[in-house]
């Protein structure tokens, strides 16, 4: 690949266009498709996508087993990166003809069937990845808050706080939304009160807003489970 690319487009951070949605017990994160087309638009005018049809015309392929797939290809300088991704729930649930039900240890719930709305709205999700191969956005789908050499950070101050210490009344908020999460240990996944340490250790808003999110889920699956 022209390395060029990937590195202009890997060094932009996009955190202020990422939108976060509760999926269950963790939040994932979704790129706005339309800024992130316009990004590279903006510096590579020779940039083009496509979106895989095949020979019955369809924007996907389907197995009655394993669900819905879709594919888009993405070339920017004579490079071309293809990508897919099948057509998914807000659980992250394979979409099927048909509806069905998932049990999880807690609880259960039911995957609605696919329809074209859930097929337009995963190719984009597909456009997005398929652009993270070109750098825009890569470190999203590495877990990592900021890009490597993002200009607000650096190797001078990379041994310094990068944020305000939380302040008092916020870390007394999140302590308080802990211990209502303590009433639903037996629905909330083990593996999940790391994240949820974490959150109350930094006490920022956005931390205060996944505790919240997860208390509102327990909750949720605290009354189906009754």
């Amino acid at each position: 690949m022209d390395n060029n690319v990937f590195d202009e487009l890997f060094k932009l951070n996009v955190n202020e266009h990422v939108e976060k949605k509760q999926t269950g017990s963790k939040a994932l994160s979704y790129l706005s498709w339309s800024w992130a087309w316009a990004e590279v638009k903006k510096r590579y005018h020779n940039a083009s996508y496509e979106i895989v049809k095949f020979e019955n015309g369809l924007p996907y392929t389907f197995d009655p087993n394993t669900g819905y797939m879709v594919y888009t290809k993405v070339t920017i300088n004579d490079i071309t990166h293809e990508m897919w991704l099948p057509v998914m729930d807000s659980h992250n649930a394979a979409m099927l003809s048909e509806p069905y039900t998932v049990k999880t240890k807690y609880s259960s719930y039911t995957v609605d069937k696919c329809t074209m709305f859930d097929v337009n709205k995963t190719i984009m999700r597909c456009l997005v990845k398929n652009l993270a191969m070109f750098g825009l956005g890569l470190y999203i789908y590495s877990g990592e808050d900021l890009p490597e050499d993002d200009e607000r950070v650096s190797s001078k101050s990379s041994s310094k706080p990068s944020s305000t210490p939380p302040s008092d009344e916020d870390k007394k908020k999140c302590e308080e939304i802990k211990s209502k999460l303590m009433d639903y240990e037996d629905v909330i996944p083990k593996d999940s009160w790391k994240d949820i340490e974490a959150a109350v250790k930094v006490a920022t808003p956005e931390s205060m807003k996944y505790l919240n999110q997860m208390l509102s889920w327990a909750s949720e699956e605290s009354k189906k489970a009754s």
